[in-house]
């Protein structure tokens, strides 16, 4: 009776140790801790070795979700995750296949790594244009067909891909040749600092997300700071947005990013009450109707004067904003070769994209500051 007492306390010990064992597999036990607080599409969970990055929304009502992990050297990853794309970190090489990506990888101090992207003309970063034209660079076509030969040859350790949707047989034709291939859906938040905390994603990568904490919470301060200052204005000025493409003008639909931008610098953008991140689509008649005496307008067309604006439709010149001189323009900053700086730079940067439009609205708010991605038309 006593041996059988012994064998079955012997035997419950050795269970209870093997569970603890595979608890112990799978329980964070990482010293530092990175919060997602803004960001809805990916989150980010570290374990001793190794981190576990979801994606859960790369493209707009996605129904299902990317895990990766990322892995130290000489660490033990659990039979569990087996079967998840595995990356080493910190990473050496990378493809990027959007400008969003360039202001992370440029931030976080790792320009070197860059070794392709699609559409190089694009990219209007100082620092990765030098690299360009040092040949350190690859041209790799176009995101929809982008050479699967050269990225073979590169053998990149990671390309960083995004989806429209779940159709994309370039990307996954690199999968199945070998090349780990990461989906990030940067594009797809709908808030400032949702688009802004992706940084975190990158500084994952390169075994920097202490770094890229410490970068995004300084934009964070910034942006919260301007959104107070942006309280004390005593008016709120009335706004137009976009232009005219061939028959119809297109603008912001009321809850994406820039519009909300619009409203933490304390406007009033005359189409807030409509839902949705995509655009709208009217008849010059339309907006000319509600916004006519609009206070002012940013216009996303690539023009550099009034009179170049006016040259492509007269009636432009219909709009108070347009007559008292009131009409900004993102565009004219750009690269050396063409791109916008704007696309490139301001989705991660909301601190500055804010700030500009307080300026412009209230300039009385920010006084000695300079504009740096609006520029007024004249």
């Amino acid at each position: 009776m006593k041996f059988k007492l012994q064998a079955i306390l012997l035997f419950l010990l050795w269970a209870t140790s093997i569970q603890c064992k595979k608890e112990s597999e799978t329980k964070a036990t990482s010293l530092y801790k990175n919060e997602i607080k803004y960001a809805k599409g990916f989150s980010i969970q570290n374990y001793e070795g190794y981190s576990v990055v979801k994606v859960s929304n790369p493209w707009p009502k996605a129904n299902k979700s990317y895990t990766y992990i990322l892995k130290e050297m000489g660490s033990i990853i659990p039979d569990s995750l087996a079967s998840a794309i595995t990356i080493s970190i910190p990473i050496k090489s990378i493809v990027a296949t959007s400008t969003t990506h360039i202001p992370s990888i440029e931030m976080l101090d790792e320009v070197q790594s860059l070794v392709g992207f699609p559409n190089l003309d694009y990219i209007s970063s100082e620092k990765v244009r030098a690299l360009i034209d040092a040949k350190k660079v690859k041209e790799l076509g176009t995101n929809q067909s982008l050479n699967t030969e050269i990225l073979i040859d590169l053998q990149p350790d990671v390309i960083i891909g995004y989806g429209i949707d779940n159709k994309n047989a370039t990307l996954n034709k690199l999968q199945k040749s070998g090349l780990k291939v990461l989906l990030n859906g940067d594009w797809n938040e709908e808030t400032p600092l949702g688009k802004a905390e992706w940084i975190k994603f990158f500084g994952a990568l390169y075994g920097k997300q202490k770094e890229a904490n410490e970068i995004f919470t300084k934009i964070e301060t910034d942006f919260l700071k301007t959104i107070e200052i942006a309280k004390r204005a005593t008016t709120k000025p009335s706004i137009l947005l976009g232009d005219m493409f061939e028959d119809k003008w297109y603008l912001p639909k009321g809850t994406s990013w820039g519009c909300l931008l619009l409203e933490q610098a304390n406007s009033n953008y005359l189409w807030k009450e409509t839902k949705g991140t995509g655009s709208l689509a009217f008849s010059f008649e339309t907006v000319f109707e509600r916004a006519a005496d609009a206070d002012f307008w940013f216009t996303s067309g690539p023009f550099t004067t009034l009179k170049e604006m006016e040259s492509v439709n007269l009636h432009y010149n219909q709009f108070k904003a347009f007559q008292n001189k009131n009409v900004y323009s993102f565009s004219k900053k750009k690269g050396k070769t063409g791109g916008v700086l704007y696309y490139e730079l301001a989705p991660n940067r909301p601190d500055i994209v804010l700030k500009d439009i307080v300026k412009i609205l209230h300039p009385e708010l920010l006084v000695g500051y300079e504009p740096f991605f609006f520029e007024k038309l004249l």
